[in-house]
């Protein structure tokens, strides 16, 4: 069985939020690791005693790899049956960490919150896995 008879035919736009979402990740890490470099914080520490603006540089990196793995799950479950919709929650999702970082590393925690539209693009999938969930048990 060939993998691009199974998939629905718009699945190649739920790939390129992947890929989308692989800068967006290496963007924070690089961004973590000039961090280290500008405020002196060697490895293995995670966060600094004395600089808040590499530990808002680092909690935005590490907020994004701890729902990560959600994300993606609800990201390729929803786009199993409804890719592009799929597509356009994740790219808005993706888009926010974008805004969530850039405000955090202000040094002010609160305006990480510029990326709380994000929320749309998260819930989003996971509405539309519960869609699917419903679907593949006989309630639509």
């Amino acid at each position: 069985m060939d993998v691009l008879t199974v998939l629905p035919s718009d699945f190649g736009y739920v790939i390129f939020t992947y890929l989308y979402s692989w800068i967006m990740l290496a963007y924070l890490a690089v961004k973590v690791g000039g961090g280290r470099k500008k405020y002196n914080v060697k490895y293995p520490t995670m966060y600094s005693d004395k600089e808040q603006v590499f530990n808002c540089i680092q909690r935005a990196h590490q907020n994004t790899l701890e729902v990560y793995p959600q994300w993606l799950l609800f990201q390729t479950i929803a786009a199993l049956v409804y890719p592009l919709s799929a597509s356009v929650l994740g790219a808005i999702w993706v888009t926010s960490r974008f805004s969530y970082a850039w405000g955090y590393y202000t040094g002010d925690p609160a305006k990480r919150m510029n990326g709380a539209y994000g929320y749309i693009g998260f819930f989003g999938v996971i509405l539309l896995s519960v869609s699917v969930a419903l679907q593949l048990l006989g309630f639509f």
